[in-house]
């Protein structure tokens, strides 16, 4: 390691340690931070989150074969595919995509879990400590662990599409915390997981250069969240958090926690509604989005903080076979005066009274079922799409088969995982075709464009690991071409992998050169795995053919002298040399 990057590490860390004591000694709590934890948690620690956090490194590491190659794990089998893939659904709340992937969601979890932890507490509440799990060890130990197993798995079991992450249940953390702590929550998501990112990437690398060059198209950074997995989990863990507070009969300010849920949810891209159109198109409801943040953190505020006033005026609020809260008062004074004369009197007209008051609808109530009608909608969107079988039969015109996976090339294919849509702003989305790489497998219900042709085009090659507990294997695509000037690029597309030798995957159209030379017009083609030089008269159909020579060498073509050069082919005629095509590059 570079010992000049490892000593500015050493600075970075002595200087934020050094403002940390010089604020402490300055802020000194009535209660101080360490009694504080180790009031709730046993000696302070928050183990539950521990554990969690350990265990969500070893199944990168593991399961995913990180260990391997940590800045490429396996990924596919490990994705929320359908309830037909049960390894999927069971690991992909666990699993990540890559190293900032990973490092992203420890992060987060890394600020929001501790809160969550320290809510609920090792040490039990008086009402809680005729529980059977009241031992402050299996609390921190076993109980908190298991209930984010819980979540992970309903995260996945309701995600809708091929989601992988652990940010699910780092959402249901945010939830559980921000209903009991909203404005330290708050503070936890929206800086302090930034600030936590920002120092961990000054550690690794305290001094970066970067230089600015060519990307690949992408998506918009929105369209590639998990949007409804992220609300499914927030939403979890505030229907926990709510339940738990009303055990213990607390609630926050609410004022506080309006703030806190309708923040998080800008800072957190709650708001980023998206469909898909047609390829390489996104439709993102920004607007509508954002009155749908701004009214569940009004529903969210009434549900945890709303006071016992009826929802329905007075006047309204008798219903058949339900009595009017001033009657079953009066019935209820009426009977306490004669109880001792007619004792089980006294117990029927209480009956009367608590029927009554369970009839009534107050806001706090409503809201709360609004709450859950809110988890139920996010959840059950999903069940219709993971019920779907896809169809893996394709039409590439070579493919590479391993334990079942199927990986092609494949341009214009019908995605089968985005379902037709024609309603609205959406209605020009009829259909998504993807191209790229293709990876499918009937049994497991898995169908991934796993690289675009827009990312196989900017690199040149890219390899695929498939696999499953305990092995991988790769397939590597290639790409090769030619770019005629002025012109779209002429290419090839090879595929090797599964210990079956390199297979022409694709083939693209022909494609001629702007430059015209003695009257002829030269195209480029492609055809067998062998590129193509066409000379033609532009008043004749017929046309000359010979194969584009090797570097530095030449060929004749109806007159025409072809040379390669330097990755560039020139025609050369009565002493004029005119560049008509040259060799696709990648980065």
């Amino acid at each position: 390691m570079d010992p000049i990057a490892v000593g500015f590490g050493l600075v970075v860390l002595a200087t934020l340690l050094g403002s940390v004591a010089v604020v402490r000694r300055l802020y000194r709590p009535e209660r101080p931070w360490g009694e504080a934890a180790r009031a709730r948690l046993v000696w302070g620690v928050p183990w539950g989150s521990i554990i969690v956090l350990t265990g969500v490194c070893c199944v990168y590491l593991f399961v995913q074969d990180g260990i391997t190659d940590f800045a490429d794990p396996v990924t596919i089998p490990y994705r929320a595919w359908s309830y037909f893939a049960p390894l999927g659904m069971l690991t992909a709340s666990f699993s990540h995509a890559g190293p900032s992937h990973l490092l992203g969601n420890l992060a987060g979890a890394a600020v929001v879990a501790p809160i969550a932890e320290y809510a609920w507490g090792h040490y039990p509440e008086t009402d809680e400590r005729d529980s059977r799990l009241a031992d402050p060890r299996v609390r921190a130990l076993v109980v908190f662990p298991l209930v984010v197993v819980a979540v992970g798995l309903a995260t996945s079991l309701f995600a809708l599409g091929p989601v992988i992450g652990f940010s699910g249940i780092v959402f249901a953390f945010a939830g559980f915390a921000i209903v009991h702590y909203p404005i330290a929550t708050l503070i936890g998501t929206v800086g302090l997981q930034g600030a936590l990112l920002t120092v961990l990437q000054a550690l690794q690398s305290p001094i970066t250069v970067h230089v600015a060059e060519a990307t690949p198209p992408e998506p918009p950074s929105w369209a590639t969240i998990a949007i409804q997995g992220h609300g499914l989990g927030f939403f979890i863990g505030i229907v926990l958090g709510v339940l738990v507070l009303e055990r213990r009969s607390r609630r926050p300010n609410p004022l506080h926690l309006w703030l806190a849920v309708l923040l998080f949810g800008f800072g957190k891209s709650l708001w980023a509604i998206y469909w898909f159109g047609g390829e390489n198109t996104f439709v993102l409801l920004r607007g509508p989005g954002i009155v749908v943040v701004a009214i569940l953190a009004v529903i969210v505020t009434v549900a945890v903080t709303g006071s016992a006033t009826p929802l329905l005026p007075r006047r309204l609020r008798r219903s058949e076979g339900s009595v009017d809260r001033t009657t079953a008062d009066r019935a209820l004074e009426l009977a306490r005066q004669s109880a001792d004369r007619t004792g089980d009197r006294l117990e029927r007209v209480t009956a009367i009274a608590g029927g009554a008051n369970a009839g009534r609808r107050h806001h706090k109530r409503a809201a709360f079922l609004a709450v859950l009608l809110v988890t139920a909608s996010l959840a059950g969107v999903a069940v219709p799409t993971n019920l779907l079988v896809i169809d893996g039969e394709t039409t590439a015109d070579a493919a590479v088969e391993i334990e079942g996976y199927i990986v092609t090339y494949e341009e214009g294919a019908q995605n089968q995982l985005v379902s037709p849509v024609a309603v609205g702003p959406l209605e020009e989305a009829v259909s998504m075709e993807s191209s790229g790489v293709i990876v499918s497998n009937d049994r497991h219900q898995v169908w991934l464009d796993a690289v675009s042709s827009q990312q196989l085009a900017f690199s040149g090659e890219e390899t695929v690991y498939v696999g499953g507990p305990g092995w991988r294997e790769g397939v590597t695509v290639e790409r090769t071409g030619w770019e005629p000037v002025g012109n779209e690029t002429v290419y090839q597309v090879w595929i090797e992998g599964g210990g079956e030798d390199r297979q022409l995957a694709h083939e693209s159209s022909e494609s001629s050169a702007d430059a015209r030379i003695d009257g002829r017009s030269v195209t480029v083609a492609t055809e067998d795995g062998e590129f193509l030089l066409e000379v033609a008269e532009s008043d004749e159909e017929e046309s000359t053919t010979v194969p584009v020579p090797d570097e530095n060498e030449s060929t004749i073509a109806d007159g025409l002298t072809f040379e390669r050069e330097n990755g560039a082919i020139y025609a050369v005629s009565n002493g004029t040399e005119v560049p008509v095509a040259a060799e696709e590059t990648y980065d």
